[in-house]
C-alpha cells in the first residue's frame, strides 16, 4: 500500500427509513447545502436518460484542514433503498459504497471509502501526515453524521406536513 493510499470505514445509525438516506445521499447537488462544513460546490452532470447510474457530481470539498479538493463521484452502481457505489477521480481516486441497512430504530448506514489522494499536497506529504489526513476525513464525516441525521429529520417533518 503507498503512503497516499486510503481506506476508511464510517458507520452511522440514523432514526430514519433506508429510502430516506438513500434519498438524501443520491441527490449529491443538495450537499452544499445541507453539509456546508465539507460541501462547497456540487453540480451533476446526468445521462442523457437521466439515469442515476452514469451520473457524474463535480464536487469541490474541505475538510477542517486549509485545503480544498476538486474531484468528480460518478455512480458506478445503485439499488434503491440498499445503497449506492461511486468512482471517484480527480483529487481522489478510489471508490465508494455507501450501504443502508434498516433497524429497528432507524437504518444503519456504511460507508467504504478506498481511496488514492492525488493531490499533489496529500500525494506528497502523506508519508508523514497520513494521520492528520485521516482525522480530517474522520471530522468531515462526523459533521456528515450531524446533518445527515438533522436532514433527515427536516425531510420527515415536512412530509408529515404535506400529508396533513
Amino acid at each position: 500500500m503507498a503512503s497516499n493510499d486510503y481506506a476508511f470505514v464510517t458507520e452511522w445509525r440514523i432514526d430514519a427509513t433506508p429510502e430516506l438516506i438513500y434519498d438524501i445521499l443520491i441527490e449529491g447537488e443538495d450537499l452544499p447545502r445541507w453539509w456546508p462544513e465539507v460541501y462547497l460546490d456540487a453540480r451533476a452532470e446526468k445521462p442523457p436518460d437521466g439515469a442515476v447510474i452514469g451520473t457524474r457530481l463535480i464536487l469541490h470539498t474541505k475538510g477542517w484542514l486549509p485545503y480544498t479538493l476538486r474531484w468528480t463521484a460518478e455512480t458506478t452502481s445503485a439499488d434503491r433503498p440498499n445503497g449506492f457505489s461511486l468512482r471517484a477521480t480527480g483529487d481522489f481516486d478510489g471508490t465508494g459504497v455507501w450501504t443502508f441497512t434498516p433497524e429497528a430504530t432507524g437504518t444503519h448506514v456504511r460507508f467504504d471509502w478506498t481511496l488514492r489522494a492525488e493531490k499533489p499536497i496529500l500525494r506528497v506529504l502523506s508519508f508523514l501526515l497520513k494521520p492528520v489526513f485521516s482525522w480530517n476525513h474522520r471530522w468531515a464525516m462526523a459533521r456528515g453524521y450531524e446533518n445527515l441525521r438533522r436532514e433527515a429529520l427536516r425531510r420527515r417533518h415536512a412530509a408529515e406536513h404535506e400529508a396533513n
